[in-house]
């Protein structure tokens, strides 16, 4: 680990970044240029004494998965995430582990999405990164783990993943989900995490198995879909997706026209991830 660099490295990367790059309100002068180190910290789930200690040339070794967090908080390209691991001591991160690294055009995107639920979804339907708003409409994704991390291994595994669609919509999804993991397969082959999804799923659902022998292939996101909420109901939305050039993520974005009913539930789903924000932070 080699500190002084890693230290300068932030430091630089920090100060590079205006308040507006990601998604901060700019408010007051600053005195000094770039992100404050508590904006940094914040962005990056971990404690502003923890990052100050980085940049000082005096904290621990960071793990993998502090570095994957650091190097989305200051939205760092793919080379510079490569760098910022080897300084700190790790190997640079495999194919796998990068895949899962958030592009940074989308994130752009994402910075500017408050008032709208958007996330973003790596090819294998995991959840690298979602706003307030996705929050409050799906619930908090980032503490699945393995497998689990995939949406599409939750569909057909956990019961209640189904619950956020009306029963006559569930099949349609179950199609979907196949088709968008048959077409990540097909480029990854089976001895990826695709394939170590497919394995998986063949012995745990016999749904997905007669799905999968279909061979239908498919990037599917249905333009118009009904989200049920336990607390609002029912929200018809429009869906929206923007890929990365590689088709390896892609940003879903739902919206709902103006003075519509779909609206108005998106307003007062504004405003229940506001009350539960507030509850977490009391």
């Amino acid at each position: 680990m080699d500190r002084a660099a890693l230290a300068d490295f932030l430091r630089r990367r920090r100060e590079a970044l205006q308040p507006e790059d990601v998604g901060l309100p700019s408010g007051a002068r600053r005195r000094a240029p770039g992100l404050r180190r508590e904006e940094v910290a914040s962005l990056a789930v971990m404690s502003t004494d923890y990052y100050t200690r980085l940049e000082q040339r005096r904290g621990p070794q960071p793990s993998e998965q502090m570095l994957a967090s650091l190097a989305r908080a200051l939205r760092l390209t793919g080379d510079e995430r490569d760098y910022l691991f080897e300084i700190a001591g790790h190997s640079a991160p495999t194919s796998v582990s990068a895949a899962t690294h958030v592009a940074p055009a989308l994130m752009r995107v994402l910075d500017r999405l408050d008032d709208t639920p958007a996330l973003i979804l790596s090819n294998l339907g995991e959840t690298l990164v979602q706003n307030r708003m996705a929050d409050a409409l799906f619930g908090d994704r980032s503490g699945y783990t393995g497998l689990a991390r995939s949406e599409v291994y939750r569909w057909f595994t956990d019961p209640s993943e189904r619950l956020r669609y009306p029963e006559d919509d569930r099949d349609r999804q179950s199609r979907a989900m196949v088709a968008n993991l048959r077409a990540a397969y097909g480029p990854m082959g089976s001895r990826s995490r695709a394939g170590e999804l497919v394995r998986a799923l063949r012995k745990e659902s016999t749904e997905f198995a007669e799905l999968w022998d279909r061979h239908e292939v498919a990037k599917r996101f249905e333009d118009h879909k009904t989200l049920i909420h336990p607390e609002i109901g029912p929200i018809e939305l429009d869906c929206q997706v923007l890929f990365t050039e590689d088709q390896s993520q892609a940003l879903l974005v739902l919206t709902a026209p103006p003075r519509t009913e779909g609206y108005e539930k998106l307003q007062l789903l504004a405003v229940l991830g506001q009350d539960r924000f507030a509850e977490t932070r009391g």
